[in-house]
């Protein structure tokens, strides 16, 4: 990484005195706009930021992590496995005396990058955890070349040069497929969230792979994470004529949208329609009827991520905890397939 940008670099560029590249950059009086703009300009350019404290100009650490969501501050409120794996990653900090510095910019791309430049420009955190990860994820190389050290917390690509926390996904593919396979359904559905995340990727490929073992069809839908989404793709399938005895859902709040569908186009669950969640919570429990879901232990993998983190911070290896294998919970939406 680049050294910091300094108010005398800024000032020796623009042959002014530091008091006067001082006043343009804080906005006080004693300079001229034409002058406080050209400071402005150059900052920009050399990327130049204040510094957040006293401690960081000395070096040390912050203390604080930092994770950016690329979701809807709304719409992550309606996610109780964020905010489980939240919970865990806020317990394992405590424990280390670490704070957590939470952004959510929307799932518009590239809206995280300038979070992430500002961050490394004013020291203000010692490390980042990313979450949902593309192909060609374009967040990886600039946190190299900001020297910010990462973790990757679900799945990565091929020899990624981050360290990565994963989830027990071959485990959750064959006990979900293994279910229904049982129950007797041999056409399954599966309703995802966006194609463009690796984990929602390699999940599809997981579930495809497990159904072919099983002689089993899958038939998927794109899904948001939203459950008015997922209502309505469902009930259109519905409409559509003869399909899946059963579907999976990537997340609760997708798995509910299902069952909604289903009632509203007088589907029996699980009579009729068998609905599974890739994820359990507290919505999963007290639906009607309750849904069979993954419990993945979010909490647990939360903790498993500020770890890992940790380490890489400290620059010792991780402890190595392994993933965690999560255990499927049946409920009254699964049952045999109807004939």
């Amino acid at each position: 990484m680049a050294e910091r940008v300094t108010i005398g670099d800024l000032a020796q560029r623009l042959g002014l005195s530091k008091a006067s590249v001082s006043y343009a950059l804080n906005g006080q009086p004693g300079v001229s706009e034409q002058t406080r703009a050209r400071v402005l300009a150059l900052a920009r350019e050399l990327q130049w930021y204040p510094s957040s404290s006293a401690r960081t100009l000395s070096g040390a650490r912050t203390g604080i992590v930092g994770l950016v969501l690329s979701r809807d501050p709304d719409l992550l409120g309606t996610e109780p496995y964020y905010m489980l794996v939240l919970s865990g990653i806020e317990a394992e900090l405590i424990d280390a005396e670490y704070g957590l510095l939470l952004r959510m910019v929307g799932s518009e791309p590239g809206r995280d990058l300038p979070v992430y430049e500002r961050w490394a420009g004013e020291r203000r955190v010692d490390g980042v955890m990313l979450f949902d990860q593309r192909r060609d994820d374009p967040r990886i190389p600039l946190l190299r070349h900001l020297g910010l050290p990462a973790v990757l917390n679900g799945a990565a690509e091929p020899g990624s040069v981050l360290p990565t926390v994963v989830p027990d996904e071959h485990g959750d593919a064959r006990q979900v497929v293994e279910l229904l396979h049982g129950l007797g359904h041999r056409w399954i559905g599966h309703l995802t969230g966006p194609s463009g995340l690796l984990h929602e990727e390699r999940r599809e490929l997981l579930v495809r792979a497990a159904a072919a073992r099983a002689g089993m069809a899958v038939e998927s839908i794109e899904g948001d994470y939203t459950m008015g989404t997922a209502e309505r793709l469902i009930g259109e399938r519905l409409r559509h004529g003869p399909g899946p005895t059963a579907w999976v859902a990537s997340n609760d709040v997708m798995a509910l949208g299902a069952v909604r569908a289903a009632a509203r186009e007088g589907v029996d669950v699980p009579g009729r329609l068998s609905v599974v969640s890739w994820d359990d919570s507290l919505l999963c429990e007290i639906g009607a009827p309750p849904i069979t879901a993954l419990d993945r232990h979010p909490r647990d993998f939360g903790r498993r991520c500020a770890r890992a983190l940790l380490a890489e911070i400290a620059g010792t290896p991780d402890d190595g905890t392994g993933a965690r294998a999560s255990e499927l919970r049946v409920r009254s939406s699964t049952g045999p397939a109807a004939p």
